[in-house]
């Protein structure tokens, strides 16, 4: 089933597809064979290929990929809560929920569909399970976007409105697993000098002293106020992921390293090494929404070949 787009080799193409438990799943596709994968189970990118069929997230062998668990990899979004800041279940339920292709989606003005293939998604609180843990009215709208670029350019627009009589506030974060060569062949530049809260260390404060984060051991961190711009360097495969976000002042930066990998189920022992997750996020000063107020995030990830 075709959503949007024709079969033609000149246009981008957006399609309805099943994964092998029956869930609904929208394949993205550009001209030049790129792709993206989203699941309606949780509104989860879990694929993103080059043209070249290059997988650019890593998702694990050992995941489980029926519902209602999510599929540790790709991106999940953490909503209305991250990790276990709160009173929900970790990293809140839009991740578990399933979400609906948005026939009519509200306007984007600043978004242009010039040679774009994506999806609107929306999440409302449909059910009583989602209304007794979390009693707010609200619509989360989801676009996801791939470009036709010089770079591979996946975007994600978040728009969460407030349609209840009482105001309410939430967390967020798109908690991105990148596919990686070797932890210990890569850096990320953009985090340097910022605070950051170690969620190693109880939340403690620290400030990041080096020129570049490297990884040796388990790292757990929320990064505060950081810029518009990370960059995740893998040397070993010669790409660069640009990490650009809007209204997501926060970056948290994940891997569990060996012993923790080994105590994660979905997780195989050695798979650690091959990701690691960087994470647009809004976690230290939730975002608070009046009767009738929207917010607007946008995370904007593209790749870099270098020679």
């Amino acid at each position: 089933m075709e959503l949007s787009g024709v079969s033609d080799e000149k246009r981008p193409t957006v399609d309805l597809v099943k994964d092998k438990n029956g869930t609904d799943q929208v394949l993205l596709k550009n001209p030049k064979g790129a792709s993206v994968k989203i699941s309606l189970h949780g509104g989860q990118v879990l694929s993103w290929k080059s043209d070249k069929g290059d997988e650019l997230l890593f998702t694990s062998a050992k995941g489980n990929s029926k519902p209602p668990h999510p599929v540790r990899g790709g991106i999940p979004i953490c909503f209305p809560q991250f990790g276990t800041r709160g009173s929900l279940e970790q990293h809140g339920f839009a991740r578990n929920k399933m979400w609906l292709v948005e026939e009519n989606p509200p306007d984007l003005p600043s978004f242009d569909s010039t040679d774009k293939a994506y999806v609107d998604l929306v999440l409302k609180p449909s059910d009583e399970d989602t209304t007794r843990i979390w009693p707010h009215s609200f619509e989360f709208h989801l676009r996801v976007s791939l470009a036709l670029d010089g770079n591979l350019t996946l975007i994600s627009i978040s728009r969460v409105r407030n349609i209840n009589s009482k105001p309410f506030s939430f967390s967020i974060a798109y908690h991105t697993y990148f596919s990686i060569s070797d932890i210990s062949e890569v850096r990320v530049e953009g985090l340097e000098t910022l605070d950051y809260l170690d969620n190693l260390f109880d939340k403690e404060r620290f400030t990041e002293q080096g020129d570049a984060l490297t990884f040796e051991s388990e790292i757990d961190r929320v990064y505060l106020n950081s810029r518009d711009v990370v960059a995740v360097f893998d040397h070993e495969r010669k790409r660069t992921f640009l990490i650009k976000k809007e209204g997501l002042p926060d970056v948290v930066v994940w891997n569990p390293w060996d012993k923790k990998a080994r105590a994660l189920t979905d997780l195989g022992d050695e798979e650690y090494k091959h990701m690691l997750c960087v994470d647009g996020a809004a976690i230290e000063k939730p975002i608070n929404l009046k009767p009738g107020e929207e917010w607007t995030g946008k995370l904007n990830l593209s790749l870099v070949l270098s020679t």
